[in-house]
């Protein structure tokens, strides 16, 4: 059988002979390689299908068919050259800032105009190739323009207080009233003065963190607005005044920390409302006055940390309702008190418990062993008395027991095992009337002296106690007197390093 080839055909593919031996293998040859460019053909066309529906797709997300503003885009070149320099040309190096040439840190997106619009700001060293800030950074203007922004971060932007200090302004703030959500000034030394009070009419923020800066004055009352506050950090700057009694209305607040300040007065009892709390920080200030027991209302918090300040007032009241808490420190307070009056049993998500130099009495509680998933207990320079119980070796989770630099007496007979899990991390000394019964030569608590031992020697009817305490070398020479002179008794006692040594002689008459 003939088949009729055109010209195209029979310039691809070797001419066909009737009368050859091959004719039919070639002619198959000819209709695989047919089929073969055939579905070539349909996957070029099936890719450029997939393709163009993906364009499709993608057409409302596409900057070059959605563009920015040229008034956005030179808002945001300005603000940007306000941080790094007047040497960053925006235009030319990111011509599409929201598209094919993205800048790192700073994020868009579009709105029902069909425009992008900067919505996240984000300076220093926050991701592996961030825009980072000069030595000589300001805080420019120009931010106030981003009509849609939600997020500002500036990090390690304010290095010098001294030869570049730079202030918050204190105006339009306003103008991101309906945008702004989250607020982030942190590592600054060099951002000085006070914290606007126009930042309480930020009525959409949610995280107002303003970390290690170099802030000043009080903490303004205004802040109290912010009903959607989920986060509140203000450590690690010069602020002063007392914290406003207002804070306990922002129901919402998870996170309060304004540690390492200069904060005086009282707590505020208002605080106790602030249900959602998880995290309590105001270490490290001046604050005064008697614990409020009305802290004991926020059943939710699991951090509180007071520590380093002047309160006072005892525990058991304030620390009654506090049971969701994993870390508790009290410390370097002269609160005073006792241990006895807090069911501690309660506490069953405590971890971490420091309670040193406190002022507190009495004796350590066995219900502070029941704390199951305890780790660290520091209970350290008080003027505690009484036994330490080795009921506490049996918590699981403790790695780590200070109860140095108090009063505690008697004796600690812990296993050779609980010795050899803590170490140095075991701190029993400055405690003069506590010693430790010898169980090996190889673990023992550092700088606590070895209790006595007493030893019973039987002649006749005659009953000697000799006490000897190991930690000190000695050689001990008694006698035994008696009333009758029939016979003579003598006896020798030697002690070296711990070892005891009993000669005995009996002289008869």
């Amino acid at each position: 059988m003939w088949v009729k080839e055109d010209s195209a055909t029979l310039g691809q593919y070797p001419k066909a002979d009737p009368e050859h031996h091959d004719y039919y293998e070639l002619r198959h040859q000819r209709m695989a390689m047919r089929i073969s460019s055939w579905r070539c053909q349909c996957h070029l066309y099936g890719l450029g299908f997939v393709l163009l529906i993906l364009f499709c797709l993608c057409k409302g997300q596409d900057s070059s068919l959605s563009p920015m503003k040229k008034k956005e885009k030179e808002v945001i070149y300005s603000a940007i050259q306000g941080f790094v320099g007047m040497w960053w040309n925006g235009s030319y190096l990111y011509p599409d800032p929201c598209g094919w040439t993205p800048i790192q840190g700073v994020s868009c997106e579009q709105y029902d105009d069909g425009l992008w619009y900067v919505t996240a700001v984000n300076f220093g060293p926050v991701f592996d190739n961030s825009v980072m800030c000069n030595h000589i950074a300001k805080f420019p203007t120009q931010v106030f323009k981003l009509k849609h922004l939600k997020v500002l971060s500036l990090s390690s932007c304010f290095f010098s207080p001294s030869q570049n200090p730079v202030k918050l302004p204190i105006s339009n703030w306003e103008k991101f009233s309906d945008s702004l959500e989250s607020l982030t000034l942190r590592s600054n030394p060099g951002l000085v003065g006070t914290i606007p009070s126009a930042i309480g009419s930020l009525r959409k923020l949610q995280s107002l963190v303003l970390l290690e800066n170099g802030l000043t004055g009080g903490l303004p009352p205004s802040i109290g607005n912010l009903v959607k506050l989920r986060q509140l950090v203000l450590a690690g700057n010069y602020l002063v005044g007392e914290v406003p009694l207002n804070y306990g209305g922002l129901s919402e607040l998870l996170i309060f920390d304004a540690s390492r300040n200069n904060l005086s007065g009282v707590l505020p009892s208002t605080l106790g409302f602030l249900d959602s709390l998880l995290k309590l920080d105001l270490s490290n200030n001046m604050l005064e006055g008697v614990l409020p027991h009305e802290l004991g209302r926020l059943k939710n918090l699991t951090l509180l940390d007071i520590s380093h300040n002047k309160l006072r007032g005892g525990l058991s009241r304030t620390l009654k309702g506090l049971v969701s808490l994993k870390y508790l420190v009290l410390s370097n307070n002269p609160i005073k008190g006792d241990l006895l009056g807090s069911k501690w049993e309660n506490f069953q998500n405590m971890e971490d418990l420091d309670l040193s130099s406190m002022g507190l009495v009495g004796s350590v509680p066995e219900s502070m062993a029941k704390m199951e998933r305890l780790r660290f207990l520091d209970l350290s320079n008080n003027n505690l008395s009484g036994g330490l119980s080795r009921s506490l070796e049996k918590l699981p989770c403790l790695r780590a027991l200070h109860v140095n630099g108090n009063n505690l007496a008697g004796k600690l007979d812990f296993s050779e095992r609980f010795y050899s899990k803590m170490g140095m991390r075991f701190a029993a000394w400055n405690n003069a009337n506590l010693c430790y019964i010898a169980k090996t030569k190889h673990q023992m608590p550092n700088a606590v002296k070895q209790c006595a031992q007493e030893v019973t020697v039987y002649e006749g009817v005659s009953t000697v106690k000799i006490n000897e305490v190991s930690n000190e070398d000695s050689t001990v020479v008694a006698s035994l007197g008696s009333s009758v002179c029939v016979f003579c008794q003598f006896w020798w006692v030697v002690t070296v390093n711990g070892v005891m040594n009993v000669f005995l002689w009996n002289l008869s008459f």
